[in-house]
């Protein structure tokens, strides 16, 4: 989608539809400069719209270029939040798909949020809303990819809004790019496959991406990645990726680090039915770490980030593992393998302890990691949890913080000592799995093990993938956490 700025009068703006956003105090306003483009008496409006969030209001004008004009409500303006606006892109954008509209602009409004941030928020939920995975569609005469140019009108800060809706599309392109990699079919999804596509991305944007095939695995000691590749008939991959520009604000890099199956059927404990034929999407933690780091060298953003995802599906095929195992992790630690659907933690254990090697300053976790995490939180928000390591308050309320910003809500749990306890195993230094109760904490627990730094553990398993669409996010695949670590990295200082 092409996105421009333009100053030019409203009435010889030629689109196929003007989208002018309004707060409820300006609605008067709004109506009486509107009034000689009106087909209807202005009170009539009045009575049918009220400004209210997400409303909306379409009408073909007398006198101006474009062909139609969408009210858009904005609620209150001492409501209005960045993540609001984003929201109120939504229905906006579900008629520009409805009406297969190809041209676009919106009149940017005054309102109690500056110019850039403004910017940034309403072309990222103009651009998440009109996300549409249709690749295996047969019937392409059906399909519509959404308008290709976007405009926005603007009186005001032009350079301010300019600056923000590049940014906004940039990160709108990484999130809807991580949306396609969890959407794909897992056919064209073998662990070999997703390597590809950062390899691919690494390419196109200018960042540095190395895979390490299994020998390269077995080399370096990686027991976990390799215990739950032995029933794929596909061989495990560790990629590495990084972006370190001569100007990083930070000694020590920031790594992420994304689960990467690709395929999750239990292994031999294999899942019910009803849970499997949504298990491509295991792979949501890796494909947000592969759009944030295109995002952040898209944005030339002056941090140094290191990006590791484990990969491989899980399958119980003829050699694979068992209940009852123990496994040597790459730190040297031993674990006893209870349930092999609790796969996911043992790539990333082997994953979290490579990363000591980058003396990081912080290292992020992002993984589908339990249905636990549904239970306690639904699809709202991640689960977050931290290690003691460092300011951990400080770290807590600064994600809290930017998930509320950027609408990737992170909601705390608490790492009390006692929960490692469930963790003990009578054969080895610990057990991959504890009983039913805080499953999503004693998972995280076990990734604490293998840290000595500090740490930050998400859980995406709800917010991830949805059932049923949500503002701007789609049903299916959502991208979160590429916009939340996105803010994270660019306020970093």
């Amino acid at each position: 989608m092409r996105i421009s700025l333009s100053t030019i009068p409203l009435p010889e703006l030629d689109v196929d539809l003007l989208i002018y956003p309004v707060v409820q105090e300006s609605l008067d306003e709004v109506l009486v400069s509107l009034a000689p483009y009106l087909t209807a008496p202005p009170e009539r409006i009045r009575d049918e719209f009220k400004g209210e969030l997400a409303q909306t209001f379409f009408f073909y004008p007398e006198g101006l270029s474009a062909a139609r004009v969408l009210l858009l409500g904005l609620g209150a303006s001492d409501e209005l939040t960045p993540e609001r606006l984003r929201r109120s892109m939504a229905p906006a954008a579900g008629i520009v798909m409805e009406k297969r509209t190809d041209t676009v602009a919106i009149v940017f409004p005054t309102l109690p949020v500056d110019e850039e941030t403004a910017g940034q928020a309403m072309v990222e939920g103009f651009m998440l809303s009109t996300y549409r995975f249709e690749k295996y569609k047969t019937e392409q005469s059906t399909t519509f990819e959404g308008p290709g140019r976007l405009v926005l009108h603007v009186e005001g800060k032009q350079q301010a809004a300019r600056r923000g809706a590049e940014r906004g599309r940039i990160i709108a392109e990484a999130t809807r790019f991580a949306r396609d990699l969890v959407n794909l079919s897992p056919h064209e999804k073998s662990a070999q496959d997703l390597a590809r596509y950062a390899q691919q991305s690494a390419k196109k944007y200018g960042y540095y991406a190395e895979v390490w095939d299994r020998e390269r695995i077995e080399k370096e000691g990686m027991g976990g990645l390799l215990a739950v590749n032995r029933g794929s008939v596909d061989p495990p991959t560790f990629t590495i990726l990084e972006w370190q520009p001569e100007n990083a604000v930070n000694s020590n890099p920031v790594v992420l680090v994304g689960k990467g199956v690709v395929f999750d059927t239990g292994g031999l404990d294999l899942k019910p039915p009803q849970y499997m034929e949504k298990m491509k999407t295991d792979m949501a933690g890796a494909a947000a770490v592969i759009g944030t780091m295109e995002a952040v060298a898209r944005l030339k953003l002056p941090v140094h980030v290191v990006g590791l995802i484990p990969a491989t599906d899980n399958r119980p095929g003829e050699k694979a593992y068992v209940p009852g195992e123990v496994i040597r992790m790459h730190s040297g630690a031993t674990v006893e393998v209870l349930n092999t659907d609790a796969e996911g933690r043992l790539i990333l254990a082997d994953a979290l302890s490579y990363a000591r090697t980058y003396d990081p300053e912080l290292v992020i976790d992002l993984a589908t990691l339990t249905g636990a995490q549904v239970v306690a939180l639904g699809r709202l928000a991640a689960a977050f949890m931290t290690n003691n390591h460092g300011d951990a308050e400080k770290r807590t309320e600064t994600f809290v913080a930017l998930g509320e910003k950027t609408g990737d809500r992170v909601a705390p749990l608490p790492m009390y000592e006692e929960y490692k306890d469930l963790l003990k195993s009578d054969i080895a230094d610990l057990k991959n799995v504890g009983n039913r109760e805080a499953g999503a904490i004693t998972a995280a627990k076990f990734l604490e093990h293998f840290t000595d730094y500090p740490w930050v553990h998400l859980d995406i398993a709800g917010p991830s993938y949805l059932d049923q669409p949500f503002h701007y996010r789609p049903k299916g695949a959502t991208g979160f956490g590429v916009r939340l670590l996105v803010e994270f990295l660019r306020t970093l200082k």
